[in-house]
This record gives structure tokens, sequence and C-alpha cells, in this order.
């Protein structure tokens, strides 16, 4: 190399060691609901579908969609716990509730595909965990009468925990 370009790299090092590195750039930092928490959101669900006369599994998922907790009453259904985590991580996947991915996803609706995703769970009952518009976790709840009851306990486990998050949506 003659000595034009060894300063012209010399110079072009220098600028770019220089230049800021933003580490916002590099890493991704995100919140998850807490296990105690977690505990305390199944807990929540549980016992609201138990003053309904609902025998359930509940499970609350972590933002990634791992189960953190996953309680069955005694009497819930074999199938039950494995259900209500599918929806948990149903509705993280698509940062919505399952009831109503069940109702727009329809057999002549442009979204049936996704029905056909690998493990999830279209059926209502599983809501994702919000804070700030973003996902911290997720509850799904199986094994009430209806959809639509499994939906309404999910729904009283995140409004018992709300006030500790500072919930919306």
């Amino acid at each position: 190399m003659n000595r034009s370009g060894f300063i012209f790299l010399a110079c072009w090092l220098v600028t770019v060691s220089a230049l800021p590195v933003r580490a916002d750039d590099s890493l991704v930092t995100f919140k998850s609901l807490s296990p105690a928490v977690a505990l305390e959101l199944a807990q929540a669900t549980l016992a609201d579908c138990r003053k309904k006369d609902y025998q359930v599994a509940v499970a609350v998922v972590d933002r990634m969609g791992v189960t953190q907790v996953l309680l069955r009453d005694r009497y819930a259904g074999p199938h039950t716990p494995d259900t209500s985590r599918r929806k948990a991580w149903t509705a993280i996947s698509f940062r919505t509730d399952t009831l109503t991915l069940a109702e727009k996803s329809g057999p002549d609706s442009p979204q049936s595909g996704a029905r056909s995703i690998t493990g999830a769970l279209l059926l209502g009952g599983g809501i994702p965990v919000l804070v700030s518009g973003s996902v911290v976790g997720g509850v799904g709840v199986s094994g009430a009468p209806t959809a639509a009851a499994d939906h309404g306990c999910a729904v009283a486990g995140i409004e018992a925990v709300a006030v500790k998050l500072e919930l919306d949506g």
C-alpha cells in the first residue's frame, strides 16, 4: 500500500471509530410478568371461574409464550391444561384475544389460514396481558361451558392484577 492509501485508510478508521455506537440498536429491552404476578393472575382467574361453578384450567405464559403458571381445578377435564396453554400462547402470538380471533377467522374469511398454524388454538378464552401497549404475557382458560365464559374468567383475572401493572387494553 502506498503512503496516500495508508493515510486514507488511517483517516477512515479514525472517523469510523469515532462514530457513536448506540446500544439501543444492538439490544432489545422488554418487560414480562414476574412469577409472583403470573401466579396471582392465575389464582384470580381460577377463583372467578370457581365462583361461577366452572371447573377449569388456567395457564399464564410470558411474553415469549413460555408457560409460567398452570393451574387445573380438581374436576377440570384432562384436555384443559393443554388447551388453556395454547389459548394463552395464541393470544400473545397474535396480540389479540382468542374470542375475537375465533370470530374473525371463520372458514370464508381471509384470516381462516390462521387456524392452520401449528400450536394456535382459535377458541375464546385466551387474552394477551398488555402494559403500555406492549404484551407482557397472556392468560388462557379452558373448561367453562362456553368460550365466552372462559373469556370472562380471563378478563376477571387480568382486572384483579391490573392495579399492580397499570394495565391497559
